[in-house]
Order: structure tokens, then sequence, then C-alpha cells
């Protein structure tokens, strides 16, 4: 049962030293029982204490690495239901199937166009995470083989999946250094499945059709000496698994259940491309840790890593572009110059339409602390001070010969002011919408 703020605040040692970076040690205490707080951050706690609260600080759902290095993907170690709460912090890791059935064209083929899925999107890299190498042939040596083909010729953390130990221990023969996920585990083969994982110090992932069964899996494979589990409810529809996955997570925040309290993964397979990645989707948003998919076209990929991308930021904190001198194409002394904000959705739906116009230009983002221009405007983020400050930093008079600056036509009250802080420049007052900047470059430029 979880202990609550007051049970963990009698085992602290209560002197208010404010070491953990909090007021009083009761505050400290209310926050490890809401698991924002770890009790390492306690350096007074006795050794008996830590015994006792050892279940009441670690987090409710593990966090479980998969693969090494610089594509480690980390799962688990969530504390909310609702990102609006607090955040959710480590994103779900999405994986694309390869079958060990294809002959070695086949497989380099697809494996080529696995290790390309990478986009550019307001201003950040996004790429998958894992190539899930399946026993579709149901061959050991097929099953080997593959494994060591894709361990050779990607850079991506590797999921193992195969309900044969058998096949299994002989793929991870041939990738174990990788410490990839050990999938397929069920109530046929679980002894043997958990013995290759403790073995290889992998993590195993176990799969069953009904939620009581997936937690006597999890039960005994950590009964089995395994740390690391991943769960995989394998319901009849998304309906049932989506209500399965919530039931699993609030049981291991709620209720602090810790056979329950693990990362999840769920394999997407529909013969129409764009179900499968509306369902793969909607396991992201809530809440499977891992989504594997057979789709690998970038049409299909890119909106399920927008969909993360857009889930894992912070709420609390907007996207933001480095506040700086941007240039668009190849402007010379001749090009415009214009500013916005450095919220990214507002700087990148500018520079399109200035990509549109085939006009190459000068952007300054302004630094607004990621807040839009009406709202950075309102709350005097977006000011003449500011943005003096921001022409002064760009050095664009070095750029160019001309002294012309577009501002945004939604803060035109701002032109006045501007010129008397920019005294050697003439404002140009542009569209209210980003949508009207190609007509205006075309038509004043």
């Amino acid at each position: 049962m979880a202990l609550t703020g007051l049970d963990i605040f009698k085992l602290l040692p209560k002197t208010n030293c404010k070491k953990c970076g909090k007021p009083t040690c009761l505050a400290f205490a209310m926050q490890m029982a809401q698991k924002k707080a770890s009790l390492d951050e306690c350096p007074d706690v006795s050794e008996e204490s830590k015994g006792k609260l050892g279940s009441a600080s670690a987090p409710p759902i593990k966090l479980v690495s998969i693969g090494r290095g610089d594509k480690e993907v980390k799962v688990g170690e969530e504390n909310v239901l609702f990102r609006h709460e607090e955040k959710f912090y480590n994103p779900t890791g999405v994986a694309v199937t390869i079958g060990d059935d294809l002959d070695e064209a086949g497989l380099k083929e697809r494996l080529d166009k696995i290790n390309a899925l990478k986009f550019h999107r307001v201003g950040t890299d996004i790429e998958i995470d894992l190539a899930a190498v399946v026993n579709k042939s149901g061959d050991a040596g097929k099953f080997a083989a593959a494994a060591k083909y894709v361990s050779a010729n990607t850079h991506l953390s590797m999921i193992l999946d195969s309900n044969s130990v058998d096949n299994m221990k002989a793929a991870i023969g041939e990738c174990g250094d990788k410490k990839p996920l050990v999938h397929g585990a069920d109530n046929g083969n679980l002894d043997g499945m958990a013995m290759l994982a403790k073995e290889n110090k992998c993590p195993l992932g176990v799969k069953a059709g009904s939620l009581e069964e997936l937690a006597d899996l999890a039960e005994n494979a950590k009964k089995a000496g395994v740390e690391d589990v991943v769960l995989n409810y394998d319901g009849p529809g998304l309906k049932d698994n989506l209500k399965g996955l919530t039931t699993i997570r609030r049981a291991a925040l709620k209720k602090n259940f810790r056979t329950f309290g693990f990362p999840t993964i769920n394999f997407v397979n529909d013969d129409d491309p764009f179900q499968e990645t509306s369902n793969a989707s909607a396991y992201l948003a809530k809440y499977s840790g891992i989504v594997a998919v057979n789709g690998l076209e970038p049409w299909q990929i890119m909106p399920l890593l927008t969909v993360r991308q857009n889930v894992y930021t912070d709420p609390q904190k907007p996207v933001q572009v480095e506040a700086k001198l941007h240039e668009v194409g190849q402007p010379d002394e001749n090009s415009p110059v214009m500013f916005t904000t450095n919220f990214s959705l507002t700087y990148y739906t500018v520079e399109g339409e200035v990509e549109a116009s085939r006009i190459a230009s000068y952007i300054i983002p302004v630094d607004t602390e990621g807040t839009s221009v009406l709202t950075a405007y309102s709350g005097d983020k977006l000011n003449e001070k500011v943005v003096l400050k921001a022409i002064t930093d760009s050095k664009i008079e070095e750029k160019v010969k001309h002294r012309k600056l577009i501002i945004p036509g939604l803060i035109a009250v701002l032109a006045a002011k501007l010129k008397d802080e920019l005294k050697d420049w003439e404002i140009l007052v542009g569209p209210k919408e980003a949508s009207g900047l190609s007509s205006f470059l075309k038509s004043n430029w």
C-alpha cells in the first residue's frame, strides 16, 4: 500500500535542513508521496528508513532501457495520467517491423528504408527509435540471420519478437550486445524467455490477452529475476486495448499496483495503412511506451512522430526557436528584413510563407519566451525595447544596406514607438496573418 506524506515524514530526519531543496521535511515528504521527489535527495535519511521507504521512493512506473549508446530508448518512469498535470518525460518509442521471411535483397531494401525514416520539423530532427525483427518464418536460422544483419546495419535499437525460446536464443546470440527487448513471453514459454532475458541482461516483453493473465506473467517474470519488464496487453481490438492501457496506467499511478508498474508496448498491424497510423497514434497518446508498426513510408511515419513530438513537449514551456538572425534562402544586402516572435509555431508559419514567396529574406525571431505575437504584446514581452535589442544583437545592419523593417500587422500600433527607437529605420507594417506575407513581399519589395 502506498505511504502517505505523513507516513513518509515520520521516517525522515525532521531537521528541516533544506539540503533536498525543499523548505521543510514535511514538504519533501509530500513531494515524495506524489512521486515528485526521490529519497536519494535527502542526504541524512537513516539506513533503516531507506529500507522502509524503498517502495515509496521508487517511481510508480519503472524506467526500462532498450539498446545502448546514443540510440538507447528509455520508456516508463511517468508520474501523471494527464500531461497538463505536470508533463510526460520519456517519449514513446516508435518501432518499424522487419520480418525474417524476407530474402537477402528484401531485408536490405526494407532496412535501408527504416534507417532513412528521419525528418526535420519545427527546428527539430525527429526519427524512429527501434527496428523490430519479427520471427515470421518460425525458423531459428532465419531469425538469427535477420537479427545479425539488422544488428550490423542499423543505428537503431532493436526488438526481437518470437514465441519460441529456441529461436529467441539463436537470435539473441547474434545481437545480445545491443541489449534488445526480448518480446514474446507468454504462459507457455515464460521460464525459458525469462532465463534468456536475465542471462543477457535484456528487458523482457510479456504478452497476454487479459489483464489478469498479464499481471500473472509480470509477477512471475519478476520472481524469475527479470528486473525490466514491458507489458503487452493484446486485446481483441483498439477500443479494448486502449481501455486496458488506461487500466494499467491508473493501477500503477493511483493504486500503486507494482505488478503493473512497467511501461507497455503495442504492435499495430492493419491492412489499411491510414488506419494503422491512426491506431498507432491513439496508442501513443494513451498510454503505450512503445508502438511498433508495419508501415514504413515517410507519409505514414511522419504523422506518428509529429503526434509524439506534440504530446511529449512540456505544456508549461512552449517550443521555441533560437532568438538569432535566420536566413531564408540566400538573402543579400537588398533582401527584406522582418521580425516575429520565437514561438516555434509562429516562426515556422512565417518562414513557410516567406519560402513560398521565393524572395530570400532575413527573419529575426524576438525572444518572447515562446509566446505568440499578440500574447507577447499584451504581456509586454514584445515592445520597442525588446525589438531594439533583437535588432542590435542580430547585427542585421552589417548584412543589409537598406533600413526597412517589416513588422507584424497585428501590432501595427507599435510602429510609432519603434520609429522612435530605430531612428534610422523605416517601419513597414506587414499583413496581420502570415498567409498574406507572400503577396505582401511581391508587392512591396
